[in-house]
């Protein structure tokens, strides 16, 4: 595999262009495959709205490539959780401690700054080129160009065509391969609060602002023209749900009553609630990640919920990894592609795990008491001993040096530790007198 010169990527999202920057700049030819038009001209390619949290893990490798100044221009950082009850009244958790924040940034022009960075390092991307088979001897792809059939052949192929992989749906026809999809029982929706009318933001603008409501929840993250992108994670069925919401009479009730301050800043409502789709809410996983010289990469091997802020994280830590393997191998991908999906595999897991752990504390425990009390004496376990003590959220979002099993186990074992602190009755009155040295001799 030493010979390998020329790589052919399939899908030209996020991950796979970050990875097209890695390889050109080891001196590969790198191609990729897109099936969508150029989402620089054709709105119709866009795909999903959905704003994204930018966290350490995915800082990280666009710094590695050079972007970090590009990118930093498109952020606003989030300091932490701002709450909404139903009454309006508002509570702010910071996300870690002073001068830590996860970033808030457009999927959509993140994606258009590196395909367009990608083209001028020298990747080829070819649109609308869907890939339709694939010989995985040969290392050849077969897509489908405006009607036509056509061929490209390379050295090595890398699968980052998303959560809905072609090339992992055909790796999944080869012998000993195992797959998992799982679908929650929620769905989102995007929804907007725009601009005031002075152009600036209606609400806090460096927060991460959730709505939670028990089985369901609102989000909004801040855009840079004064808007917020919201997304209504919301049963498909049931009593309270999008089912339920069937006129413009109950959505405008339900809103008013369950959300009443962002009821009243989203006059916008009821059209973007008609007109943006209902979408799924899906955790795959897969394995093998290779087969001969193709590999799958980002979503296309461990599609994660969004609700730990980590699914680019990952995705971009997968090109962070797999270009720090070719470094430690000498380009040696014979070694190195068995060894990048021993490594990943255990990690995708554990953030798999994490993400769909945090729905239920994002959307019923920040609201309550108690919740709020274990992280406050978290924090002061921090604040006395952050070497020893790190709350999971913090070793996932900030410390990037920290692996997602290791940041998952020792996770678990502070949850115990701290349900026999929490189990005392009289832990509300007397949590600062705790024996806090104590506390973290169990770990």
């Amino acid at each position: 595999m030493r010979n390998i010169k020329n790589i052919a990527i399939a899908g030209s999202g996020l991950v796979g262009s970050l990875m097209s920057i890695y390889l050109i700049r080891r001196g590969y030819s790198v191609t990729i495959l897109e099936g969508r038009d150029d989402m620089r001209k054709s709105e119709a390619s866009k795909g999903r709205s959905i704003n994204l949290a930018l966290s350490n893990r995915g800082w990280l490798p666009l710094k590695e490539v050079g972007l970090e100044s590009l990118v930093e221009k498109m952020v606003i950082p989030m300091r932490g959780r701002m709450m909404h009850d139903e009454e309006s009244l508002l509570t702010f958790q910071p996300y870690g401690r002073e001068g830590q924040a996860i970033n808030s940034i457009s999927r959509g022009g993140l994606n258009e700054l590196l395909m367009t960075e990608a083209e001028k390092a020298g990747v080829k991307i070819l649109f609308r080129h869907k890939c339709i088979g694939i010989n995985f001897d040969d290392n050849v792809i077969h897509f489908d160009k405006d009607g036509k059939k056509g061929q490209y052949k390379a050295d090595l192929i890398i699968g980052a065509d998303g959560a809905f992989s072609v090339i992992r749906r055909l790796m999944q026809r080869t012998d000993r391969f195992n797959y998992s999809q799982f679908y929650i029982e929620h769905g989102y929706k995007e929804l907007t609060i725009p601009p005031s009318a002075t152009g600036g933001f209606e609400i806090e603008k460096n927060a991460l602002h959730i709505w939670p409501r028990g089985n369901f929840m609102l989000i909004a993250l801040p855009n840079q023209d004064g808007s917020f992108t919201c997304t209504l994670f919301f049963p498909y069925e049931g009593s309270t749900s999008f089912q339920s919401l069937t006129n413009d009479d109950k959505i405008r009730e339900f809103f008013q009553k369950t959300f009443p301050d962002a009821f009243e800043i989203m006059p916008t409502l009821l059209k973007d609630y008609h007109n943006n789709p209902t979408s799924s809410l899906v955790t795959i996983r897969c394995f093998p990640w290779v087969k001969n010289k193709t590999l799958l990469i980002g979503d296309a091997s461990h599609a994660i919920v969004p609700f730990y802020g980590q699914g680019m994280n990952s995705g971009f830590e997968d090109c962070q990894v797999l270009n720090q393997m070719l470094d430690e191998y000498q380009d040696n991908w014979e070694a190195v592609l068995p060894q990048f999906q021993k490594v990943r595999k255990p990690d995708a897991d554990a953030i798999s795990d994490l993400a769909l752990n945090n729905f239920i504390e994002m959307r019923d425990l920040v609201a309550d008491e108690n919740f709020l009390l274990r992280k406050k004496i978290e924090a002061r376990l921090y604040d006395l001993y952050p070497y020893k003590w790190i709350p999971l959220y913090s070793m996932v979002t900030f410390k990037e040096q920290i692996r997602y099993s290791e940041a998952l186990k020792i996770g678990e074992k502070q949850k115990a530790i701290m349900d026999k602190v929490m189990a005392d009755k009289k832990i509300a009155k007397n949590w600062e007198s705790l024996d806090f040295q104590s506390i973290v001799n169990q770990l």
